[in-house]
């Protein structure tokens, strides 16, 4: 077993712990609306540097391994990374399943309407239920008991892709490295690792809360979140498996890679964007929590930048005549 899959495999076990973390999170410590807002910040800008500074030029890099025109490259990579962007945006369009905001009880009604906000939509989505979604509401209300099933496939479908992701980036680092041997391990495809890591107790909470608001036992809950929590293990055995049985790695890399960059972008636009018009009395910690976030994913990838040589494809493998810089 090489290094690849054995920091795959501490990946998967660690985004799994971190999605079963998500679901206790509500009865772990307060989780406010405002905390909440800046995670969602934090990891947005984290998921949108990733899609940039990493996903994409991977992609391209991948691409271009075997001989292949760096236009052909860029064009075959722009091509699947708005497919990505397509298809999660229209997952979100019919799943609805990207909810991200603090459990509402009938205890905390009055908390989240005693923010200075400069909106009224979270407490009239608290007490109002027949509230029209055109609101542009933050606070998903189940108003049927069977909601959390939608939100469930969506993210389910969600994780495997991200499963695929991670398991394509930390492939396409080891094929790129010069000697992963001697370099810093834990840098394959850590972009990628940390933006899913950290966005995944967002993902199970979105998944308990519309359980809980539906009356749904905690043993329940706790059933759902560990069914989600390998999900996301699942897309990156069934990604890394596919990839050994085909001849042509390097296309396939590089569509994965690009397509995981366009649902990175996907997603976290759907969580930045709509702050720009319903949080202006946060606009300053919200915007440095997306630069601190941005930041990270660019001080990552020039750590990369280091460490990680060559754009030859190949097995992973110590390379001894790749001299270039990545």
């Amino acid at each position: 077993m090489g290094w690849p899959v054995i920091l795959l495999t501490i990946y998967c076990v660690l985004i799994a712990m971190s999605a079963l973390f998500g679901g206790l999170l509500p009865s772990l410590l307060n989780l406010t609306h405002r905390r909440m807002q800046f995670l969602v910040s934090l990891i947005g800008g984290l998921m949108l540097g990733v899609a940039v500074f990493h996903q994409l030029p991977h992609g391209v890099a991948a691409m271009s391994g075997h001989g292949q025109s760096p236009a052909f490259a860029l064009d075959w990579c722009v091509g699947w990374l708005m497919i990505g962007l397509l298809t999660t945006f229209f997952m979100l369009r019919m799943f609805h399943f990207h909810h991200h905001e603090a459990v509402v009880t009938d205890e905390d009604k009055d908390h989240l309407c005693g923010h200075d906000h400069d909106h009224d939509h979270d407490c009239l989505a608290s007490h109002d239920h027949d509230h029209d979604s055109a609101g542009h509401q933050h606070i998903h209300h189940p108003s049927q008991g069977a909601s959390w099933i939608g939100i469930f496939f969506g993210l389910a479908i969600h994780s495997l892709i991200d499963g695929g992701a991670l398991a394509a980036n930390v492939t396409a680092d080891a094929m790129h490295s010069k000697d992963f041997a001697e370099s810093v391990i834990w840098l394959l495809g850590f972009g990628t690792f940390l933006g899913v890591v950290l966005h995944k107790p967002l993902d199970s909470l979105s998944i308990t809360t519309v359980m809980a608001a539906g009356g749904w036992s905690p043993r329940a809950r706790h059933l759902v979140n560990v069914g989600y929590a390998l999900m996301c293990p699942l897309g990156a055995v069934i990604f890394y498996l596919g990839l050994q049985q085909v001849s042509f790695q390097d296309s396939l890399l590089g569509a994965a890679l690009a397509f995981s960059a366009g649902v990175f972008l996907c997603i976290s636009l759907s969580d930045l964007l709509p702050e720009v018009q319903f949080h202006s009395h946060d606009r300053l910690r919200l915007s440095l929590a997306l630069l601190v976030g941005v930041g990270l994913a660019f001080a990552i990838g020039y750590a990369e930048h280091g460490h990680m040589h060559g754009h030859q494809g190949g097995k992973p493998q110590v390379h001894e005549d790749h001299g270039h810089a990545h």
